[in-house]
């Protein structure tokens, strides 16, 4: 499949997707651009720096934070950044966003992918407006209903969201076993409630078990920065890189296609070395 220009999957080589979050609220400071020349900035060097698309996130969906903002503040950043980020490179731009209304509408400003972490789930009409816009979409793992946080827990919830797909006529979709939001408890509806294994055990297990995922359809993995490696070693979030690379390369080794990062330069040389070393 591709994705713009970028060819994606089987026989291609793992591609970078560099964040941008033109939201304020966003958990990694530093990977918040709030403004046109920050946002153009961030894009021309993100390409310079290698990478091969661009995600463009307008709200936080992070479970821990509230940070559900109106529906019209989430459609102004994404149109805003989309316009400013194609202004300064020629990357393809993917428009991470639960709700359709913001879809249809970075669609319309020249966005060449949908990216909902709650594989098509959360709002009914998001399939349906992916469809019709011809877009590809990333669909992240998730359930309304509490589910196991085993690897099968999230194979389940992902095949529901490549049905819903197939029903609504999207051809192409990469689905995300949504790292970190697999949580007890979290403050939006947009994570999944488990209760039988901690969050960051089961982010392990998945990242060792992508192969299984990709055997579905091609994989993306945003583990940058995540919480789980905060847990584990004791870290914050601007001391998560080193663990980051680490997860990022061992997600490349078992199976994913897109690494989406905050740090592309660094994800783009660690990824050269590991097709050099295969």
């Amino acid at each position: 499949m591709k994705i713009g220009p970028v060819e994606i999957g089987a026989g291609s080589h793992v591609k970078v997707m560099g964040i941008i979050n033109a939201s304020p609220e966003s958990f990694y400071k530093r990977s918040v651009r709030t403004g046109a020349t920050e946002i153009a900035q961030a894009a021309r060097e993100m390409q310079e720096a290698g990478a091969h698309i661009i995600d463009i996130g307008a709200m936080s969906t992070a479970p821990y934070l509230e940070t559900v903002i109106p529906v019209e503040e989430e459609t102004r950043r994404m149109t805003e950044a989309i316009g400013a980020a194609k202004s300064a490179c020629s990357l393809p731009i993917s428009a991470d966003t639960p709700r359709a209304e913001v879809a249809q509408a970075a669609a319309k400003a020249g966005a060449h992918m949908i990216n909902d972490v709650t594989g098509l789930k959360y709002d009914g009409k998001m399939a349906k407006a992916a469809a019709k816009a011809g877009l590809p979409v990333i669909a992240g793992a998730y359930s309304s209903a509490p589910v196991k946080g085993d690897v099968a827990g999230t194979l389940a919830a992902l095949k529901e969201s490549m049905v819903i797909a197939k029903k609504a006529g999207i051809k192409d979709v990469i689905v995300d076993p949504s790292i970190g939001f697999f949580r007890s408890e979290g403050k939006n509806p947009f994570f999944t409630k488990m209760t039988d294994v901690p969050w960051y055990a089961r982010d392990l297990q998945v990242l060792s078990n992508l192969d299984k995922l990709a055997r579905l359809a091609p994989v993306c993995v945003s583990v940058s920065r995540k919480s789980f490696m905060g847990h584990l070693l004791g870290v914050d979030a601007d001391e998560r890189l080193a663990p980051s690379i680490a997860c990022e390369i061992m997600s490349a080794i078992n199976g994913a296609s897109i690494i989406r990062t905050h740090s592309v330069k660094e994800t783009v040389q660690a990824l050269a070395m590991l097709e050099l070393l295969r």
